[in-house]
């Protein structure tokens, strides 16, 4: 057995994205690994056969992320790099978007069509005809069909304007999708026999999701010209009649998700109300046009049990055998379940971690990507509520590396119960001392798990002990709990420094003057706002952090909405608490030396919190570092190109290694 090591990440393989055929007889699904020398990922296709769970990699130019089945042993996918002369006009401005297909019995992949669209999603509704969004730009210019000398100038036009980017709503940005001004994701129908493209939604709406059903399309969307609100309209688009027809206006509810479901639709909306704009969806029914409430569910209709070693998704929302499949967080672990059109709901996978995508067989078996127990994904099946594991793609790293096993750290603080973890040192002696890592969620909205975590068992692996835990305002244990909507480094900060008591109670091997902090995002928030409020840390590695409410509301993809709604205050109501609850005001009482890690296009913290912190410090006099990663966004630790995934955990450990041993 060796220790594991930070790079050992490039050889892990990441499972997802699982659909079976129409027949139920195959099922494909996507596996990535890193490709560390040119800095990327590589990904394939691959098919199962479903009875006999044996499975083979279909396709091999390491670029095949997405697919959809165009009939029981046939698989179309994206690809414009298949295409020379398409590729070579795609460069020069125009858009489309070329489509594959190939057999699952083999052979090569053969151009099927060639859509004049920027396409985002695609579902078939037959062999000529596809539902898809894609992205409209409302000043992009549209070069596809124009030649000659007019086409010369357009093309230089294309180029003169990307020195210019114009804004004139917000958000303008998007955390992984650039600058998104006047682009929306436009809902539309591809005739592939007259290649025509036929637009459902107008110019300036944006579509977040849609499902169809025998000639209809039931449409999630947002329309708006100046500033995008959080509420969302659904609709219902008639194939035959070309009519739209509103059910749900916009402006009232927060739509997750809309599926027809037999005769009716289910729903799961959220008015805000009561717990504002992190508050759980209820599932709703509309049975002859009427919208009637169906059951209330008080955690997220998502897994949002976090992990350094996820990639890549998967459809989350079924409807099969007159039910609704869904994942949802309960706890600290992510569930697969069921409604049905009365309010029935049903638990059907274990409390053993994650799960991922997933997809249903015939004779009630499920096939579905998850983190269980320390495993990295796998393909499994779930039968009777009995899981067998099928693929082993990652079986080595488990065999031949040490892992240190979570043990349940809980406590009570303020009347509540708080779930928390600890990793001992791997080959852990209690007659020795170590050092300790805090290491704090994203979200806040989101849980940590008993699932496997690459940074954590690096850490178990390198002497450390890690201490982690979910405290208010994580999700799974319902709105009460989660609502810290005012409290930002109140309660849940309480919690955080409770943990740490706790395990220097529980464990005196914890040298408790040798203690780091770390975490991203709501975690990088909580790291700087700890550093401003205790000296009990010997130093600090704040991710993608947040460091002043008031600046942020303005400057990020979301700021203007999720501020004013997390802190109770625009910068104009009510400053004093934006202030207050801002870690930057605190920066004169900092002594801890801190490490900024922040990519330069994340677009939900922005670069800047992380300089006005790294600034505030060194004005100070606190010895500080900035790693700055270009290229790269919010998402950095979890789908960074391979190099800076390496690099950013290297500093972070070089620096708990300078100032914890």
């Amino acid at each position: 057995m060796d220790n594991l090591k930070i790079n050992d990440f490039l050889n892990y393989k990441f499972v997802y994205s699982l659909e079976s055929s129409p027949n139920k007889n195959h099922t494909a699904f996507v596996v990535t690994e890193s490709d560390y020398e040119n800095n990327k990922y590589k990904s394939n296709i691959w098919v199962m056969d479903s009875k006999t769970k044996t499975h083979f990699k279909l396709t091999a130019l390491d670029e095949e992320k997405s697919f959809i089945w165009l009939n029981d042993r046939t698989l179309l996918f994206p690809s414009n790099n298949r295409d020379p002369k398409l590729k070579k006009k795609v460069d020069e401005g125009e858009t489309w978007t070329s489509y594959h297909s190939i057999n699952i019995d083999g052979g090569e992949a053969n151009k099927y069509m060639n859509i004049p669209l920027n396409v985002v999603n695609i579902k078939k509704i037959d062999e000529d005809h596809f539902i898809v969004t894609a992205i409209f730009d409302n000043y992009a210019i549209n070069i596809n069909n124009l030649k000659g000398d007019e086409r010369s100038k357009a093309v230089e036009k294309i180029k003169e304007e990307c020195d210019y980017q114009v804004l004139d709503e917000i958000p303008y940005w998007f955390n992984g999708k650039g600058f998104i001004n006047k682009k929306r994701n436009r809902l539309y129908i591809y005739n592939k026999k007259d290649e025509t493209v036929t637009p459902i939604t107008d110019e300036f709406t944006d579509v977040s999701y849609y499902d169809y059903s025998e000639d209809k399309i039931l449409f999630v969307s947002t329309t708006y010209k100046n500033k995008l609100e959080s509420e969302s309209e659904l609709s219902e688009y008639n194939i035959k009649t070309k009519e739209t027809k509103k059910l749900i206006e916009q402006g009232v509810y927060k739509i997750q998700f809309a599926m027809f479901l037999g005769e009716n639709i289910i729903c799961a909306l959220s008015d805000m109300k009561e717990y504002g704009k992190n508050e759980n969806c209820k599932f709703y029914a509309i049975k002859n046009n009427k919208l009637e409430f169906l059951k209330d569910h008080d955690t997220w209709i998502i897994d949002t049990v976090g992990s350094d070693s996820k990639y890549g998704g998967g459809k989350n929302y079924r409807v099969e055998n007159n039910k609704l499949y869904f994942p949802t967080t309960i706890d600290k672990t992510a569930l697969l379940n069921t409604i049905d059109i009365n309010g029935n709901e049903e638990i059907l996978s274990l409390d053993n971690g994650s799960i991922g995508s997933y997809t249903l067989l015939n004779d009630d078996e499920i096939l579905f990507t998850g983190l269980r127990a320390l495993k990295l994904e796998e393909v499994y099946s779930l039968k009777n509520k009995e899981e067998s594991q099928i693929t082993h793609f990652n079986d080595d790293i488990h065999k031949e590396k040490y892992l240190s096993k979570p043990k349940e750290l809980n406590f009570i603080n303020d009347g509540i119960e708080i779930k928390g973890w600890v990793l001992e040192p791997i080959n852990f002696d209690k007659n020795k001392k170590y050092p300790a890592i805090l290491d704090i969620h994203g979200g806040p909205k989101t849980v940590y798990g008993e699932v496997f975590f690459h940074e954590m068992q690096v850490w178990a692996n390198m002497g450390y002990f890690v201490l982690f835990s979910n405290p208010r305002g994580s999700d799974g244990r319902g709105n009460t709990f989660a609502d810290i909507r005012g409290k930002y480094g109140t309660v849940d900060y309480d919690d955080l420094m409770k943990l740490v008591d706790t395990a220097l109670e529980k464990y005196p091997a914890i040298d408790k003057d040798k203690l780091g902090v770390t975490g991203g995002s709501y975690g990088g928030f909580m790291t700087n706002w700890i550093i401003g409020h205790t000296d009990r840390f010997k130093c600090a590695a704040s991710q993608r952090s947040i460091s002043n409410w008031a600046s942020k509301f303005g400057i990020t993809d979301i700021g203007y909405s999720f501020n004013q709604d997390q802190q109770g205050s625009s910068p104009w109501d009510n400053p004093d608490k934006l202030w207050w609850h801002s870690p930057l005001k605190y920066a004169d009482k900092v002594t801890t030396p801190t490490l900024f890690i922040h990519s330069d296009e994340d677009y939900r913290c922005t670069l800047e919190q992380a300089l006005q912190m790294f600034t505030a410090l060194k004005y100070h006099g606190v010895e500080a570092r900035v790693c700055v990663f270009k290229g790269e966004n919010h998402e950095l630790s979890r789908n960074g190109k391979p190099k800076h995934r390496a690099r950013r955990l290297e500093e972070i450990t070089n620096w708990f290694e300078k100032y914890l041993k």
